[in-house]
């Protein structure tokens, strides 16, 4: 029996409205739907209605005011479903809608922030509206085609494209301008062109080398953040590349990326210089900055300027 059902007693419309507070037309909108049938009629054929449709009455009303729809209820009602069955579907639903108007609040932050043209707050509206799975869908998209039929080095591009994009729920307008940055950049022909020439440039050297990592990647792998770190100290103190400090640098740069039996020359020194400065594009290290700021990892601060300090000092060791 329903709560609050009371024995014998029957109601007319006019009654359920005046106990429930729901106005007559809803009420006969209800009954006409199923949902509500009368239990009775009287002779001159009005419904009638008992305690349990009272207390039904009551639950549409609640279920209709959390959003839920009449097919939903209707449902619960012949007991095809349960309230907690309805309650998760639509606690699902709900927090959809929650996220999606989180991102739209965001979006209009952003937007006034960057005081956008119609067309930005168009395209800016798309990016932020996509779900995570369209997001890291599109990086993986991004390495797919940067690296397609390339014998490069699967293990360390296979953690370039492990790192994906996790917007929040609820992003910062910050974040979502970086999410905005991001997916403009990974849809960039030009920056995918320059990604994939490092690609490129790694599977040839790794074809001169039988598949294995040439010389100057394993010096830099082993001591490029020491590398840089001093060239950064170098451009803070204004020490020029073609100083003695540069030449210093050039020269151990040189000695660790020389493969066995490769002499010391201008054209190697040269060619050092040229592919440090083909993988120092400051697009690939705002790639990774924008990822820093979207998923809330530390700030990565830039390192191109200390990379083309070293470029020059190589060059100018080579004269």
């Amino acid at each position: 029996m329903w709560p609050g059902e009371e024995v014998a007693r029957v109601f007319t419309i006019g009654e359920l409205s005046r106990r429930t507070g729901l106005p007559v037309k809803t009420i006969r909108f209800y009954s006409d739907k199923g949902l509500l049938p009368p239990t009775d009629r009287t002779r001159a054929g009005y419904r009638l209605y008992d305690a349990q449709a009272l207390a039904k009455l009551e639950l549409v009303r609640t279920l209709r005011e959390l959003g839920i729809g009449l097919a939903e209820i209707s449902a619960l009602l012949e007991h095809t479903t349960s309230i907690p069955e309805l309650a998760a579907a639509h606690v699902k639903v709900l927090d959809e809608q929650i996220r999606v108007l989180r991102l739209r609040r965001s979006v209009l932050r952003a937007v006034l922030k960057r005081k956008s043209e119609p067309d930005e707050v168009k395209l800016m509206n798309k990016l932020a509206s996509m779900s995570d799975e369209e997001r890291k869908r599109l990086v993986d998209e991004f390495w797919d085609e940067v690296t397609e039929g390339l014998d490069v080095d699967t293990e360390f591009y296979d953690r370039m494209r492990q790192a994906k994009p996790e917007l929040p729920d609820d992003p910062t307008p910050e974040q979502l301008e970086a999410w905005i940055e991001f997916a403009e950049l990974v849809q960039d022909a030009d920056f995918r062109r320059s990604i994939r020439a490092m690609g490129e440039q790694q599977a040839a050297l790794r074809g001169r080398h039988g598949g294995t990592t040439d010389a100057l990647s394993k010096a830099q792998s082993e001591h490029w953040r020491e590398w840089s770190e001093r060239a950064q100290a170098a451009l803070d103190s204004d020490v020029s590349p073609d100083s003695a400090q540069g030449r210093a640098l050039a020269d151990e740069i040189v000695a660790a990326s020389l493969e066995e039996g490769q002499s010391d020359t201008p054209k190697l020194r040269r060619s050092l210089a040229d592919r440090i400065a083909q993988g120092s594009d400051r697009r690939a290290e705002r790639y990774w900055q924008l990822l820093a700021i979207i998923n809330g990892w530390p700030p990565i601060p830039t390192r191109v300027p200390a990379a083309l300090w070293i470029v020059d000092a190589l060059r100018a060791s080579a004269r």
